[in-house]
């Protein structure tokens, strides 16, 4: 008679985003970013060079993981809510955002917007906000469809990206009371969803 296979536990995957943020914001404090390397926060993670960028394509990404995973939230929910008139396409698209929004704390405020004297403007990191500017006014324009003119449509999806970056700001700036990012963004985005929904 065989023994039945023991049930082990595998070895912990080693890096992660999470991991290697840490390791990098460690290091641009002690650093400053344009000091830091992607090889030092490797090291610092304890994983290598290519586990850096089997999860990020350049060293600013770092600041973006949960942006990048509230646009893809984002993306899902208006796929999944897409159709329907004018009025329904922006109520959900309000929902979509107010949705992925409420799951932001108090402690996922990008760090960059809270450490932005330490890391400057440099142009890379300005590249890789415009690319998740430019990404989410992408899905919220698809998300849209047809229920407006296409000039129309792309007017409120850069709309709504300027809210969702004037939200951010005012909840980075809130403290560490601040709350969810949900009701900074509820106030930025209102004006903007009834301009473009008035008669």
């Amino acid at each position: 008679m065989t023994d039945a296979p023991r049930a082990t536990r595998g070895r912990p995957r080693v890096g992660s985003p999470a991991l290697l943020e840490e390791a990098a914001f460690e290091l641009f404090l002690e650093n400053g970013y344009a000091g830091t390397t992607v090889e030092q926060i490797s090291t610092r993670a304890g994983v290598s060079r290519n586990t850096f960028f089997n999860y990020f394509t350049a060293k600013s990404d770092v600041f973006w993981v949960g942006l990048d995973a509230s646009i893809d939230r984002v993306a899902a929910s208006l796929d999944v809510s897409s159709g329907g008139g004018d009025a329904r396409s922006t109520e959900a698209l309000r929902d979509s955002l107010l949705r992925a929004a409420k799951l932001l704390g108090p402690s996922d405020v990008p760090w960059v917007l809270t450490h932005f004297e330490l890391i400057g403007s440099t142009h890379e990191v300005m590249a890789s906000a415009i690319g998740r500017a430019t990404r989410l006014s992408s899905v919220i324009e698809r998300g849209l469809g047809d229920s407006a003119p296409a000039a129309v449509s792309r007017s409120l999806a850069f709309a709504c990206v300027a809210a969702v970056v004037a939200a951010m700001t005012s909840w980075a700036e809130a403290g560490p009371g601040r709350g969810s990012l949900a009701p900074h963004l509820e106030q930025a985005l209102s004006p903007v969803l009834t301009g473009f929904t008035a008669p």
